[in-house]
């Protein structure tokens, strides 16, 4: 068997990480194809995160660069697995204990969709939009991500593809829905080995009797949000909506609660927050029902819109008759509230993979390089986790010259120990204050080794070219 060569390596702590997935690559030029990308993906930059970006290229003049062309075969042409890739990075999360997911954690399913125009390009159609809040030509991607109150990160992604794709439309063998593709990529997580207390998502699942009869199927109990005008049949007098079905819930004041129970939400700053929660009723819904009926607000006597959940979970109440037939443990109204809560993270996760890491900065049109990119992109958000808590270098002993060790020339060589790099500490920048953590500490660590690689001796005549194009990769433009 041919002896495998040594690939150039990445900077700084990018080395450590990029190294575990070279058994998935089987050519030279596909384990430094990884490194660059991930290296471009990671360093900051004033544009689109697209080929030419990464590769510290001009945006159009410089599309026919060396450095260029090969990240494109890398995305488009290469022979590599993308689903194997996904696989080791969320089996490198699951060994960290740091990140290893655990049963009070919660699987959150959404979607995104990013403008994208044109007509030879998968996925893209006219679809509603999150990123632009309007039904737009785009690609809509379904993902789930696990989170609990410290962390939080992406485990699988799937672009949806709209019925015109395929030859018969919706009556396609291949066609799948947003729904279906969402129960599936639950069930695979589940079957992954990821660990948690709960599916929860947002109202444009939880609206579907489907999704939900399908999750349950497939053993995952389910936390999920409902339109305030959510219908369900019932007879005349009785209620129809959950937002109707809250009204009816006594309440006075603080000291006379009635049927709502204070809930004490503790956020990641440390500020807390009263909020009430009460079971209701509507249709078979109700306290003791297959499926319970949750409303958490911050004012029960107005249900304003913007701080009223009203929540759907088949997870048995305590003390109910069904706790001893559910195959999952109980959960009390805090409890429900705390798990629904823990599905705002996937919006904090989109913040970072689309402003910083360039999620929809891709340039190509294939399925495959599409889902690679997209792959890549949560691999270098992985990365972002694993250095924040990797613990620091050793600090190098400081050995006292000898007394008759001559004076060090002050001439040569740095008298002090640099500054970190202006605008791109941890915190983030005044432009996108949300961003922090693991995010920019990664950043400033790869952008550091950067500004502080030593000089190397300079190149032949020969080797100048092929030392340029790859050096140019991880310097900033």
């Amino acid at each position: 068997m041919t002896k495998r060569m040594p690939c150039p390596p990445a900077p700084g702590p990018l080395e450590a990480y990029a190294v575990r997935f070279d058994d998935l690559f089987g050519t030279l030029a596909q384990r430094r194809g990884f490194r660059e990308y991930l290296a471009g993906l990671l360093l900051p930059r004033d544009r689109n995160k697209t080929l030419t970006c990464l590769a510290s290229a001009e945006p159009v003049a410089g599309a026919q660069h060396a450095a260029v062309q090969r990240l494109q075969f890398f995305l488009s042409e290469s022979t590599w697995s993308q689903d194997a890739v996904n696989a080791r990075r969320l089996e490198l999360l699951l060994a960290d204990p740091a990140t290893a997911p655990h049963p009070d954690g919660v699987l959150v399913v959404d979607d995104s969709g990013d403008r994208k125009d044109g007509t030879a390009t998968a996925h893209v159609g006219k679809q509603y939009l999150g990123s632009v809040g309007k039904i737009d030509r785009g690609v809509v991607t379904v993902t789930t991500c696990w989170a609990d109150e410290r962390v939080y990160y992406p485990v699988h992604a799937r672009p949806y593809t709209p019925a015109h794709h395929f030859p018969r439309g919706k009556n396609d063998p291949g066609f799948r829905t947003k729904l279906q593709i969402a129960a599936d990529l639950a069930a695979r997580a589940k079957a992954t080995g990821l660990v948690f207390r709960a599916v929860t998502a947002d109202c444009a699942y939880g609206d579907q009797d489907s999704f939900r009869s399908d999750l349950h199927a497939d053993g995952l109990p389910f936390v999920m949000a409902l339109k305030p005008r959510h219908g369900t049949w019932a007879y005349g007098p009785d209620t129809h909506t959950p937002v109707d079905a809250a009204r009816l819930l006594t309440w006075q004041d603080a000291e006379h609660p009635g049927d709502w129970s204070r809930i004490e939400r503790t956020f990641r700053d440390g500020h807390t927050a009263t909020w009430w929660a009460a079971e209701a009723s509507l249709g078979w819904w109700g306290p003791d029902g297959n499926v319970r009926l949750v409303v958490a607000t911050g004012d029960p006597a107005t249900l304003p819109a913007k701080a009223t959940w009203y929540l759907a979970t088949d997870l048995p109440r305590p003390g109910s008759p069904r706790v001893t037939a559910s195959p999952y443990p109980a959960a009390a109204l805090a409890e429900i509230v705390r798990i629904y809560g823990l599905r705002h993270w996937v919006e904090q996760s989109y913040k970072q993979v689309k402003d910083e890491l360039g999620w929809a900065d891709f340039q190509v049109r294939s399925d495959a390089a599409i889902q690679r990119h997209q792959a890549l992109v949560n691999c270098a958000f992985s990365f972002c986790w694993n250095t924040w808590f990797a613990p620091p270098p050793p600090a190098p002993a400081h050995q006292p010259p000898g007394p008759g060790a001559p004076p060090s020339p002050l001439e040569r060589g740095r008298t002090r120990v640099p500054a970190a790099p202006t605008g791109l500490l941890a915190q983030g920048t005044p432009r996108r204050p949300w961003l922090a953590d693991a995010l920019g500490h990664a950043a400033t660590l790869l952008a550091g080794m950067v500004d502080e690689a030593p000089a190397r001796s300079t190149p032949g005549a020969d080797q100048h070219r092929r030392q340029r194009q790859t050096f140019d990769l991880y310097c900033p433009v």
